[in-house]
């Protein structure tokens, strides 16, 4: 019997101001778990944060999942934490990409980290160049940079036609984190 794996390995993008972009990334996690293959989910600025997909790592043996960042929404200028909590996430995401361990790697709020600043560009589409063929990368967060969407092999955007924080309802635990 062989090993589960992808034969071919793209990069995906969820972006754009509706809400469903890590649902999205963790629903082709699940998806793929229950064919056998291994996700790493990288989250740039969540660490620190109460979301619920914390709570499932360790639970699916074929699931990892690590959040950097320092516990608070980055607000104006960020501070020299933010950038050395952006840059533990991007190494480990070149690792997890490129040591073979895993068939799929989800950067989430890549984008949006990018679009801040703390991660550039430049350095994260090196990365990408430098995928093994057999990887699927998946990037998501608002703001994707042109640079990124362009090379990608799947550009998905998600758009906000109604939203219940419009009508002051506030986040839901289980629902938006």
């Amino acid at each position: 019997m062989t090993k589960p794996g992808l034969e071919k390995g793209l990069i995906q993008v969820y972006t754009g101001n509706g809400k469903g972009k890590t649902g999205a990334a963790f629903g082709l996690a699940l998806r793929a778990i229950g064919r056998g293959l291994r996700v790493c989910v990288v989250q740039f600025m969540k660490g620190g944060f109460d979301y619920g997909e914390s709570y499932i790592a360790g639970k699916l043996p074929l699931l990892e999942i690590t959040a950097y960042g320092r516990g608070q929404f980055i607000t104006g200028k960020p501070t020299a934490e933010d950038f050395d909590e952006a840059k533990k996430a991007l190494d480990h995401a070149k690792s997890a990409i490129s040591n073979g361990k895993f068939d799929i790697v989800i950067l989430d709020e890549a984008n949006v980290a990018m679009h801040l600043g703390l991660v550039s560009v430049k350095d994260l589409i090196e990365v990408l160049r430098k995928k093994p063929s057999q990887v699927e990368v998946v990037l998501t967060g608002r703001h994707a940079p042109e640079e990124i969407t362009d090379m990608a092999d799947l550009v998905t955007e998600m758009r906000e036609v109604k939203h219940p924080y419009a009508r002051g309802i506030q986040a839901r635990k289980g629902i938006e984190y």
